[in-house]
């Protein structure tokens, strides 16, 4: 789905980013063209900000000396905001995604903000590749599918073995909360945090986890 980007300036509590975001009526209308033709054709949910990655913005943002100096991968970035407001303290910053086409849009925000430590690459929590480590990784509203649950489990684990420091925003969906218990043994800060988000405020949880 190529669709038309638009730079869209993001202002929170503190500060602003510009971002370049798909135009969401264009993405609305292609994806129901598509439909047609292919009916389990998903929604591309990279196209959007979601309240878990404003949330984590913000809380990076007030709580930067977590990635100040530090290497910090993004994975199913998305639109890479948390990434971005990361890039202003952090040593190196990768945004990663598993679609092209959001890691091609990526790129072209860090270029616009003249990110020299940032990274943009095609990454797939499925299939990480060996040797892939951080200091600081970064997960917004990646726990929507059950069917992943169990390996996304695995790769937290993963990181959290080589002493990552895990930061991740949920929305409080009912179907995620035996995902998110199963988090809480290596939970060190739990946050209930809410974030207004296109005229609607949401909740959304944030959990700090490993090594700080």
């Amino acid at each position: 789905m190529s669709v038309s980007l638009q730079l869209k300036r993001i202002v929170r509590p503190g500060c602003s980013v510009e971002l370049f975001v798909p135009d969401a009526q264009e993405v609305q209308e292609r994806y129901f063209q598509q439909k047609k033709t292919a009916d389990d054709i998903p929604f591309p949910h990279w196209t959007r900000l979601w309240p878990s990655a404003l949330a984590m913005a913000d809380f990076i943002h007030q709580h930067s000396a977590i990635v100040e100096n530090k290497n910090v991968l993004e994975l199913a970035a998305g639109l890479g905001l948390p990434g971005f407001v990361a890039a202003r303290y952090a040593k190196s910053v990768c945004c990663s995604d598993y679609l092209e086409e959001a890691v091609i849009t990526m790129g072209r925000s860090a270029k616009h903000l003249q990110l020299s430590n940032v990274t943009c690459r095609l990454l797939d929590w499925n299939q990480l590749p060996e040797g892939l480590s951080t200091d600081v990784l970064l997960l917004s509203d990646i726990n929507y599918d059950p069917g992943q649950f169990d390996l996304l489990y695995q790769v937290l684990q993963r990181f959290l073995q080589q002493g990552t420091t895990i930061l991740l925003t949920t929305p409080q969906r009912l179907m995620a909360k035996p995902f998110i218990e199963r988090l809480l043994p290596d939970c060190k800060e739990l946050h209930e945090v809410k974030v207004e988000c296109e005229g609607q405020v949401a909740m959304v949880s944030l959990l700090m986890m490993g090594n700080y």
